[in-house]
């Protein structure tokens, strides 16, 4: 559990991070934000959940949620990065915050969680990120990498698992 120290949100708010299943009407709710505001990686999240194509089950994989309450504020996800062969690469995915929640270092948390789970399994976890997005994964630690496609930004851990 972890809390907020943004005026806005207040002192006493408190996320609890924990594995998500996308099958909650909180995710529904987070879904549909998500949606107003013109993203589709919460569709593209449920879609792959319910076809069976991605459940987060593989080694390393993972999906978290950020709780705030009985809401769901935030999702973010590690995968094996479906654009290179092998499986020493992971990537984060669907990172989103509810609006009501950003700039309290929910994004941050959510990320951190999946690096720390990503160095234990992965040499090497990418991203894809909005131009807007740059300057907060770089703050976390992220290279930017030119000239790929589906990436914008790695982090290199060595080894892996």
């Amino acid at each position: 559990m972890v809390g907020s120290a943004d005026p806005e949100i207040g002192p006493g708010v408190c996320y609890v991070l924990k594995r998500l299943r996308p099958t909650t009407p909180a995710f529904e709710t987070l879904k549909q934000e998500s949606r107003l505001e013109g993203y589709w990686m919460l569709v593209r999240l449920g879609n792959g959940w319910a076809s069976g194509r991605n459940k987060f089950l593989r080694r390393g994989e993972a999906l978290y949620g950020a709780w705030n309450g009985r809401e769901l504020v935030g999702v973010c996800g590690l995968n094996i990065d479906p654009y290179f062969e092998g499986r020493d690469h992971g990537r984060v995915r669907h990172l989103f915050v509810s609006a009501s929640h950003r700039r309290t270092g929910l994004g941050r948390m959510l990320v951190e969680t999946v690096i720390d789970r990503a160095r234990r399994h992965f040499a090497v976890l990418n991203t894809r990120a909005p131009h807007e997005a740059f300057g907060f994964y770089e703050r976390l630690g992220f290279l930017r990498v030119e000239g790929e496609e589906f990436v914008t930004h790695h982090m290199i851990f060595g080894k892996g698992g």
